[in-house]
């Protein structure tokens, strides 16, 4: 890795890649990932240049738009900690979990034609799942309202599994009831 790769971001720079990243998924959400790179810029209010120096292909884009989602959805389980009872934390992280596989599954080409160069687009993303969803289950079992024998990567697993079989925005719904039933079956009996 160069020096400049290890250096900070001004705080400018900083809000211009923030932004880049989250016309990106707008675009890219709206119109594909061949969509057209000056759109992103022209949607995030920075020129062509402006992207292109901090993404300079269209991959590099698709892998930093990934990563910034990981970070969200992981990002956000001490705030909901914060903020609610731990189960309700744990049952609004699973919805938010459903928004990230809806949108890892629009890229999931892009992605694999990342992985077939040899590159790694996915990191640590499942290890920073597995510990954001363990911090959730960890504060569950101290409130006691989930049971003990089910891990983070039951759980993780069942998530998964219903995300997958419910990507389709019209299949949103039965997601979200799948998701309260495996939530219900998680709960602590008394």
């Amino acid at each position: 890795m160069d020096s400049d790769a290890q250096r900070p971001l001004r705080a400018d720079a900083r809000r211009n890649r923030d932004k880049i990243l989250t016309a990106a998924v707008s675009v890219f959400a709206t119109e594909g990932l061949d969509a057209h790179l000056e759109r992103i810029a022209k949607a995030a209010g920075v020129g062509s240049a402006t992207l292109y120096r901090n993404f300079p292909t269209r991959e590099a884009l698709i892998e930093a738009v990934y990563r910034n989602e990981v970070a969200q959805l992981c990002d956000a389980v001490p705030e909901l900690l914060a903020t609610k009872p731990p189960y309700e934390a744990l049952r609004a992280w699973t919805r938010l979990f459903l928004d990230y596989v809806t949108a890892k599954l629009g890229m999931i080409d892009a992605l694999r034609a990342i992985a077939a160069t040899g590159e790694n687009p996915y990191g640590h993303s499942r290890e920073m799942i597995h510990a954001a969803l363990t911090a959730l289950m960890d504060a569950c079992a101290a409130a006691g309202t989930i049971r003990a024998d089910i891990s983070p990567s039951d759980l993780g697993a069942a998530l998964t599994g219903i995300a997958l079989t419910s990507a389709q925005p019209e299949q949103r719904p039965q997601a979200e009831r799948l998701l309260d039933l495996t939530l219900d079956g998680l709960a602590a009996r008394s």
